[in-house]
């Protein structure tokens, strides 16, 4: 074996790389693994692997040597490839717990869809990565794991709820991780830790299998997806596992939407620049770009918060039985709870106080009658026609994935619309990513108007201290396209650094 050829040069190379070399033999599985342990013990303090499987991983990594000598190489896309599996995702042997004590002897019996597909491609599943409690948080914490740390900051965390996912994959852990996203639950971590993200329509991948936090929602349902370091990774990792029922036409990236705002929370202001870089990259390629506002997109978000929230948080109060929740998801989860016919005072009375961004998240949300529900369903496919006539003649839409860069400890809760931006995808089955572009400098880490709102005085406690911290930006698809059109956005805005092979990420905290 040749230097350049060596474990950790090929682990370096990412996903791709490694099922090259391991299907040509030039490094086998099992020293893949063995790099990946190494890598995992310098950084164990992120806690993000919170149940690895070593011996699995193992048994594994040889069946995959054994195939390649046996000649099945071309059957192993994934060949030798190290994933990390979401904790909402059962892995045979493991536990599904969703960070609740409760559910910890729950033992998978056998591995959810998108794990035997990974398996079966010839990835080597190296255990579950963190969740926040019931996955109801944009933070990676809980009672039965604690915390995830940020790779880059260890004041701050990697998002979530794939979170765990992404701490391993930014900190060179993994080359892939699966996570899923109902509310940017992908994205959001991948901005947040400077990641490529994927979150395919629901018929190209479907929900992967993952557990269903609120088996009773109507109109919109979690999709599985993947985070890694590069966009081919993604796109290898897609079409290794994928499977499409509609449209698998690629068509030429021509013309481009794109809006800055955020929603609720106004865009730091390393957010509004990244979006700016973003669809510049793009037109010095010679694609089109047109500015469109991006009023829909806020009250996409606040009509799929009201559809989440339908059922006044009852399907995942029942999650934890005579369990407390932690604080932020009892909060969030008192906030649903309570009655319609006490919201419209208890709204009045933020405002007063100066909580407008609180209070209208209360008067927007909780539980709805039937008929209510079918009302915003109807809403939501309005919104759907709106969309396509703004963007009729665009491919796609490049916009923020979050208002701010990575949360500091304790602020999810408070800063839950802070990814607002991403939740039109979701609402619209609409094929979405997200892919690093710029980092925040000294100078963007402050410069918000003071405000009365506890959200926004939040917002600029984030700020605060986040220089260097990665910013990334969302590539949403056009009605009518693909997986294949966002990834190819993805790849034009990705910057050369990002697809240098070789390199790797900071591993530790700054």
């Amino acid at each position: 074996m040749t230097d350049a050829s060596s474990p950790g040069q090929v682990f370096a190379a990412g996903a791709a790389g490694i099922a090259s070399a391991v299907r040509a033999g030039r490094c086998r599985a099992a020293e893949v693994l063995a790099e990946h342990g190494r890598r995992h013990a310098d950084v164990a303090s992120l806690n993000a692997l919170v149940q690895p499987c070593c011996a699995d991983a193992a048994t594994d990594a040889a069946a995959v040597d054994e195939r390649v000598a046996r000649g099945e190489a071309d059957n192993l896309p994934l060949a030798g490839v190290p994933v990390s599996i979401k904790e909402c995702f059962a892995v045979r042997g493991l536990a599904t717990t969703l960070g609740i004590r409760a559910r910890m002897r729950l033992v998978d019996g056998e591995d959810a869809d998108v794990v035997r597909r990974l398996r079966a491609a010839g990835a080597v599943v190296v255990g579950k990565a963190n969740v926040p409690q019931a996955m109801y948080l944009h933070e990676t914490d809980n009672p039965v794991w604690g915390r995830t740390l940020h790779p880059h900051d260890p004041e701050r965390g990697p998002g979530g709820s794939s979170g765990g996912d992404a701490a391993l994959v930014a900190a060179g852990v993994v080359p892939l991780g699966v996570g899923n996203d109902l509310a940017g639950s992908l994205r959001q971590p991948a901005h947040a830790c400077g990641l490529a993200a994927i979150m395919p329509r629901t018929t190209a991948l479907g929900n992967g299998g993952g557990f269903q936090t609120m088996p009773g929602l109507r109109g919109v349902r979690s999709r599985a997806g993947f985070l890694a370091r590069t966009v081919d990774d993604l796109a290898a990792a897609t079409a290794a596992i994928g499977s499409s029922t509609g449209s698998t036409v690629v068509e030429p990236l021509r013309r481009v939407a794109w809006w800055d705002e955020t929603g609720p929370i106004p865009p730091s202001a390393a957010v509004r620049r990244g979006v700016g870089e973003a669809v510049a990259r793009l037109e010095s390629q010679g694609i089109g770009v047109i500015r469109v506002p991006g009023d829909l997109a806020t009250e996409a978000a606040w009509l799929l918060l009201g559809i989440l929230a339908a059922d006044g948080g009852a399907d995942v109060r029942r999650l934890f039985g005579g369990e407390r929740p932690m604080r932020g998801v009892g909060k969030l989860l008192a906030i649903a709870g309570v009655p319609r016919r006490s919201r419209s005072l208890l709204a009045t009375l933020l405002r007063m106080c100066g909580s407008r961004i609180e209070a209208e998240g209360l008067a927007r949300t909780g539980h709805r009658t039937p008929g209510e529900l079918t009302g915003l369903l109807a809403a939501r496919d309005d919104l759907a026609a709106g969309f396509a006539d703004l963007v009729a003649g665009c491919d796609a839409v490049v916009c923020p994935v979050s208002a701010l860069p990575a949360l500091r400890h304790g602020t999810a809760a408070r800063l839950v619309l802070a990814a607002a931006p991403c939740l039109l995808a979701n609402l619209l089955d609409l094929p979405a990513g997200a892919v690093p572009v710029t980092t925040v400098r000294p100078d963007e880490e402050r410069g918000r108007r003071w405000s009365r709102d506890p959200v926004l005085r939040a917002a600029a406690a984030c700020d605060r201290g986040s220089a260097g911290l990665p910013v990334g930006v969302q590539v949403i698809g056009c009605p009518g396209r693909n997986e294949s059109t966002v990834l190819e956005a993805m790849r034009m805005i990705e910057s050369p650094a990002a697809t240098s092979r070789g390199t790797t990420r900071p591993c530790g905290p700054r």
